[in-house]
């Protein structure tokens, strides 16, 4: 549910009366709209953002360790309509055990990448992304590092010429 001061606003009163129950709640804070969005939804918001009201660029798609806390992780899209010079950022909660979200690249392409990042340096898994494997760390890295609880020193390895 929307808090009031968003009630008011074009955007997020346009996401509202499409789908009352996509948004859980939101903010106003510096002059940036934050919507907290369920994550089964996040998919048709995206769409609905980008083909009915002209969010037509994925500027940046992060995410945000709160552990110990539950839920333990934050999904964040960064959206921008060129067209009436607008931003909002779209939140996911996740629970810290099996954080997994449906893929955005089917609404963005550009969400490839950023999805590839935020799986490798976090752990969280996007479905049914076209190819979700390491984007920096090598592949017989082993982990995440940066969830909170990874070991500052990183894990050892002993390397072996083959």
């Amino acid at each position: 549910m929307l808090p009031d001061n968003l009630k008011e606003m074009s955007v997020p009163a346009a996401v509202e009366a499409w789908d009352a129950g996509a948004v859980t709640g939101g903010s106003l804070e510096f002059g940036e709209t934050l919507l907290w969005v369920r994550p089964g939804k996040i998919v048709a918001v995206c769409r609905f953002l980008k083909e009915q009201l002209g969010f037509v660029r994925l500027s940046g798609l992060t995410c945000i360790d709160r552990y110990p806390m539950e839920p333990r992780f934050e999904v964040l899209y960064l959206l921008h309509s060129i067209q009436h010079n607008q931003r909002i950022k779209l939140k996911v909660a996740l629970p810290g055990a099996d954080p997994a979200l449906e893929s955005v690249t089917g609404v963005w392409v550009g969400a490839n990448w950023y999805e590839r990042e935020a799986f490798d340096l976090f752990g969280v898994r996007f479905l049914n992304h076209p190819d979700l494997r390491r984007i920096l760390m090598p592949d017989y890295w082993e982990g995440h590092p940066l969830r909170r609880d990874f070991p500052v020193h990183g894990h050892k390895y002993s390397y072996q010429n083959d």
